[in-house]
């Protein structure tokens, strides 16, 4: 008996350690922020990258970067900051996507009718489908409005008007949310984008229909502004899911502000975003998280570029400290301001660990006794072989007696930068190596390299540290009088005209980054 209770404990205990392992496994399978996405674009061309990125983000940068192979077949996955709609950008165009974080997705179409179509299945399938047929009702609906009546209507007629425009498409949003099973969420999205929809259209009543009547008096009534605090209600959600919310709040500070920043800001002395900072305290009305998300806007906006100077970005540093208090606006920003300010002279070397085409380790950080000039790039870099190699030789052959030189690598695949190092550095001195996973690795991570930022180079001294900043412009005289500052040479040339690199757009939906 006792042999019998002892088994039965033993069993009990094994079968509820196996149940709690489950449970555990289930669970974390259902908080995973994790999005797997495959998919194929016929008549894709390889030089062209899919990236996808968190649309309401303050600063958004790609989650992540994938190429396509010759039968436009693409794989990745990436961590989802939160559930909601993603930009999907591809050869310059964009498109947008419901994600939530767990997913596997699939997507197939034509890379020539992107993103006008494209099918979405997989977990994703149902709400990607409501959104798409609300989409089809509110184009066709709104053919039917012809805003210049609209706004020249007397109020209490627009007013009605709204309403209804209201009414038809929430009916329309219900609908569609039964036919395809939305999730909750995504239902709340698409009505707070409409929400978002109509202030503006009220804003414009607002501003423009004293003119379209020829009646400069005109103010509207306090139905209406109860209509617009109605619409209002959810500032905090809004703010936060849609970067249309944060335009339309900006447009209804702006003429506040350009008063209050010409009696604040007289001298000059402080940057835009300084004086927005100052100006927002003023604005008891506006919760934190608007302000937050609106300063940041502003800060992104004006003060967050690849020309910063170490001064600009010690301001910049001392605002998101001192007046962001929402933590992942505040990283968001950092984030960005890392990726566009780049490493700093004096700076350590990031953690490197790069694979050279025989399969040996080999690290930057190890690069001393002599300057280095390092070169990022990827072979879908359009621009890389036409203009920068015949610059990149120029600069050889006046440097190599006291330089190193490195060329790191971002494909996909080892065996492309195996192939692409071979094809455009063959009889150049200097080491070939490879960022294991391309864009998506740790070494693009720790440098803060995305498209746009390729091809770039940055100057190490003979004790390895950084020496001026990134560069994207071989032709720009800051990096040759860096070169010849480190080597004691000196090169005198003019500066080339250079394709310009796109930037990342840091509101809405950014551009393919990449340049071209």
């Amino acid at each position: 008996m006792i042999f019998k209770n002892l088994k039965n404990k033993i069993n009990f205990s094994t079968a509820f350690k196996f149940v709690a392992v489950l449970f555990l496994a289930l669970f974390m399978t259902s908080c995973s922020k994790k999005v797997e996405i495959k998919g194929q674009l016929k008549n894709a061309n390889p030089l062209d990258r899919i990236e996808f990125i968190e649309s309401s983000g303050v600063a958004t940068l790609p989650l992540v970067n994938l190429g396509v192979d010759k039968k436009g077949n693409f794989e990745g996955s990436f961590q989802a900051p939160k559930n909601g709609m993603y930009i999907i950008t591809y050869g310059g165009k964009q498109g947008t996507i419901y994600l939530k974080g767990g997913e596997k997705v699939d997507m197939t179409g034509d890379a020539t009718q992107f993103p006008a179509e494209y099918a979405v299945t997989g977990a994703a399938k149902n709400n990607n489908d409501f959104l798409k047929n609300c989409q089809v009702f509110l184009e066709t609906y709104a053919t039917k409005i012809n805003m210049g009546q609209l706004i020249s209507k007397p109020e209490p007629d627009f007013l009605k008007q709204a309403k209804k425009i209201q009414d038809d498409l929430f009916k329309n949003i219900e609908e569609n949310a039964k036919k395809y099973s939305a999730d909750k969420d995504v239902v709340q999205w698409k009505k707070d984008e409409l929400t978002t929809s109509l202030l503006g259209l009220l804003n414009q009543y607002e501003v423009n229909h004293g003119q379209s009547v020829q009646d400069p008096s005109f103010k509207v009534s306090k139905n209406f502004t109860e209509y617009q605090t109605e619409l209002n209600k959810n500032v905090d959600r809004l703010v936060e899911n849609h970067p249309q919310y944060r335009n339309y709040l900006l447009g209804t500070l702006g003429e506040d502000f350009q008063k209050y920043s010409t009696d604040k800001n007289k001298d000059q002395k402080q940057t835009t975003s300084q004086v927005f900072s100052e100006f927002l305290k003023t604005k008891k009305d506006l919760s934190q998280t608007a302000k937050d998300y609106l300063l940041a806007y502003v800060i992104a906006q004006t003060d967050l570029n690849m020309s910063a100077t170490k001064e600009e970005n010690e301001k910049v540093d001392k605002l998101i400290e001192s007046d962001i208090k929402n933590a992942e606006v505040k990283k968001d920003l950092k984030k960005i301001q890392f990726v566009l300010g780049g490493l700093k002279d004096g700076d350590t070397v990031p953690e490197n660990s790069l694979v050279k085409a025989d399969g040996s380790k080999f690290s930057i950080s190890g690069l001393k006794g002599k300057p280095t000039l390092v070169m990022f790039y990827a072979s879908w870099n359009r621009n890389v072989s036409t203009t920068v190699l015949p610059m990149l030789e120029e600069e050889i052959k006046f440097y190599k007696s006291k330089m190193n030189f490195v060329y790191v690598n971002f494909d996909d695949s080892k065996e492309q930068f195996v192939k692409t190092s071979t094809a455009m550095f063959k009889g150049l001195p200097g080491t070939n190596a490879y960022a294991e996973g391309g864009m998506n690795s740790e070494v693009a991570k720790n440098f803060g390299i995305y498209g746009f930022k390729l091809p770039g180079f940055l100057v190490l001294d003979k004790d390895g540290k950084i020496a001026g900043h990134y560069y994207v412009n071989l032709g720009d005289p800051e990096i040759t009088a860096t070169l010849n500052k480190v080597t004691g040479l000196n090169q005198v040339k003019a500066a080339p005209q250079m394709p310009q690199q796109m930037m990342p757009q840091t509101e809405n939906a950014p551009k393919q980054e990449e340049a071209k």
